[in-house]
């Protein structure tokens, strides 16, 4: 079974207020508590040998929409929390620049990812076979991963990661976003 995790360390931090982040936190906790009642719910089922039934098929389609909003948030919020800019002699920057041009080309294309209009999330995956990085709409949790590819940072672009904020006014939280991205974390994500 899972069990969510604590990101209380990041009320507090610039361009995200208390609400925001504790409303957004307790999202994430029911992505946890729904993810581990539909693999109950599975497990019983093929138990029961009930894997021929439309419940069950269900619940398999449903389990990634669980799992992958489970996890997808672990990863948002733990790329969160950072004061520090990115390290531009690093494994990330370097990666960066051989995939975009440049570290700036790399973010003008991520922001521009992230303001489209649309809910879902701004992805910079990289590639395993390749190890080149490539920025990625996902318009819901469970579909539009690309195969084979790992997230390195992730920015929740759904409306309640940022509407109780910022309004209307997306390209705000973006730049809130990227002042708050720990780059460390994200660094030791890239292989």
């Amino acid at each position: 079974m899972y069990t969510a995790k604590d990101y209380s360390k990041l009320i507090g931090m610039e361009g995200f207020s208390e609400n925001l982040l504790r409303n957004h936190f307790t999202l994430y906790q029911g992505y946890v508590t729904n993810t581990n009642k539909v693999l109950d719910a599975l497990a019983a089922l093929l138990k029961e040998e009930k894997t021929a039934t439309p419940e069950f098929a269900e619940l398999k389609r449903r389990l990634g929409w669980e799992f992958n909003g489970m996890r997808l948030h672990e990863l948002y919020f733990e790329n969160l929390g950072g004061k520090a800019a990115i390290t531009k002699d690093g494994t990330l920057a370097k990666k960066m620049a051989e995939s975009f041009g440049s570290y700036e080309a790399w973010e003008k294309d991520f922001k521009g990812v992230g303001a489209m209009r649309g809910i879902g999330w701004a992805v910079l995956y990289q590639d395993n076979a390749t190890g080149g990085l490539i920025n990625f709409w996902i318009n819901e949790h469970d579909v539009s991963h690309p195969a084979g590819c790992t997230p390195i940072l992730i920015m929740d672009v759904f409306e309640h990661a940022w509407m109780p904020d910022y309004g209307l006014k997306r390209a705000d939280y973006i730049v809130s976003f990227f002042k708050n991205i720990d780059w460390a974390a994200v660094e030791k994500r890239v292989k």
